[in-house]
């Protein structure tokens, strides 16, 4: 199974096959992650590889972090993520390229989705609205939430105003278009979750594939 990679969303675009056709894709810029430490289960109970890139001062960075990536040899980064992987040696320091992944895989795509703040329940639920005429004056409010002494209180989920984007979101089984190791960057087609400039996780689709062999060391 494929490590992950970490990489930053430059942008959407389109490209052109043999046949002429386009396909919509958006650009990952995918420079060679850094391993920055090791997991195992002899000490962890788990094993897992802890990847970084992005560029951080020192400055914004605290003396433990900075600690932490001078043990992997490297400067602070602005972006760590942990995978589990079952198998495979890894060292600090090691880098990552880009062509971990082949066009035509399937990836999960994981990031942030854009900030929306404060909105109402038809934006944020897809309310349909009140009357827009005859005298009503209720329009895009979300109309009665409960009633009297039954049953005296909100249910749980009830679409009310409030904040909107900023969460996490997974976009599954996306494919790879390319894969550009010199520029290391990597195509995928369709859209993807965050805003130009904000960082993703791209991992190997979990649907789909074959269970995973199960570690002797895990049953301990």
């Amino acid at each position: 199974m494929s490590i992950g990679i970490l990489g930053k969303k430059l942008g959407m675009t389109r490209v052109y096959d043999d046949k002429g056709i386009i396909t919509p894709v958006t650009v990952i810029q995918a420079v060679p992650n850094v391993v920055t430490q090791v997991k195992t289960f002899e000490k962890e109970g788990y094993s897992a590889v802890q990847l970084a890139i992005g560029e951080k001062s020192v400055r914004q960075s605290s003396k433990p972090l900075i600690g932490h990536f001078k043990k992997a040899n490297t400067e602070p980064k602005a972006f760590v993520r942990e995978f589990r992987v079952n198998g495979g040696e890894f060292t600090l320091g090691q880098t990552i390229p880009v062509n971990t992944f082949q066009p035509g895989q399937l990836v999960d795509i994981i990031g942030v989705s854009k900030g929306k703040g404060f909105q109402g329940t038809m934006r944020k639920h897809n309310f349909h609205g009140q009357p827009d005429a005859h005298g009503s004056t209720m329009h895009r409010r979300n109309g009665s939430i409960g009633c009297r002494s039954t049953p005296g209180r909100i249910w749980k989920n009830k679409g009310m105003p409030g904040h909107l984007g900023d969460e996490r979101i997974t976009v599954q089984n996306l494919r790879v278009v390319q894969v550009r190791q010199d520029d290391n960057v990597i195509l995928i087609r369709g859209a993807i979750p965050g805003t130009k400039g904000g960082y993703v996780v791209i991992r190997q689709a979990i649907k789909g594939q074959p269970a995973a062999a199960p570690v002797e060391a895990a049953k301990k």
